[in-house]
Order: C-alpha cells, then structure tokens, then sequence
C-alpha cells in the first residue's frame, strides 16, 4: 500500500526507483549502517535497483508499509522503516538511517508516526527486534514505548550468531 505520513520534521513516503542512489551512497553501502540489519551491506547500486523493483511490487499488497524517511528541511532522503513481516497478527518492524543522521531524534520520531498509523488502523500491539550490541537502535524502542519481552539467538548467513532482543510496543 503506497501511503504518506508527515512528523514536524519528516515525510515518510513510498520509496521511488529514483532513489537508488540516496539509499545507496546514504547507508545501504555503509558496513556501519547495515551492521546490525538483516540484510547485507550493499555491494553496487545495482543491489539497491533491485530492491527498489522488489519493494514496488510488493506496495501492491494492502498491508503492506515501507516509507522512505525523508528530512523536511533538506528535502533529503535519509532512511527507511517499514512493516518488515507480521506475526501472530502483529506488525514487526524495522528501520535503517544514513549515518550522519543518527542521534537527532529521527528514528524515534519516524518509529512514532508508524507506530501511531498502526494503532490507529487497528493493531493493539506491534513488535521491533534490535540487536543487542546496537544500543542506538535499542534506545529508539525504548523511547517508543517497547517492553523487552526476550533475548535469544538468531542466525545470519553472512554475519554468524546475533543476540537479539525482543520488544513489544503496545497502544
């Protein structure tokens, strides 16, 4: 589903073929950036213009939500949060931002918006793992409201055991 959300300092609009070279250069090839994500550092542009075709089919489908987080004041593309998956009923999500904005306020305030678009088309309860070392990402969760429900273990191809914590927001 293409959809547009607005913060006192963002827009969190669909994410558009054009952008593949903000996400790209912005933090899809940073290895500090995709560290603690789920998907790997971007090798070539050609990675992140393959994305951009999956993630445009997929806006076809009504639940799903993908915003690329775009800074008012400059008209800049800085990173993105979507509805990753949904499980039990509840939306799970994740979030990615270029590294010269972290530690501004940006995640939190883009996690808010979605997380209030969300309660408000009727979810009562929404889910965001962090990993554990990645104490940005676990702080934005936390001023969102996340209760850590578990820690556990996940496996990743290219980057071994990762701890993950396990929070859940509720409305």
């Amino acid at each position: 589903m293409k959809l547009t959300l607005e913060t006192e300092r963002l827009i969190l609009r669909p994410f558009e073929k054009e952008d593949a070279e903000a996400i790209f250069y912005g933090w899809a090839s940073d290895p500090e950036v995709t560290r603690y994500l789920t998907w790997d550092t971007h090798e070539s542009i050609e990675m992140t213009r393959a994305l951009l075709e999956m993630w445009e089919k997929e806006y076809e489908q009504p639940d799903r939500l993908n915003f690329g987080i775009v800074l008012k004041e400059e008209n800049r593309l800085i990173g993105g949060i979507d509805v990753v998956r949904y499980e039990d009923g509840a939306p799970v999500i994740g979030y990615d931002l270029a590294r010269a904005y972290w530690n501004k306020g940006y995640a939190t305030e883009a996690c808010r918006r979605v997380l209030d678009h969300l309660f408000s088309i009727g979810h009562d309860r929404v889910r965001i793992d962090a990993v554990r070392e990645n104490t940005g990402s676990n702080r934005v969760i936390q001023k969102c409201g996340g209760t850590l429900t578990s820690t556990g273990t996940q496996h990743h191809d290219t980057k071994g055991d990762l701890v993950i914590n396990r929070y859940i927001i509720r409305k």
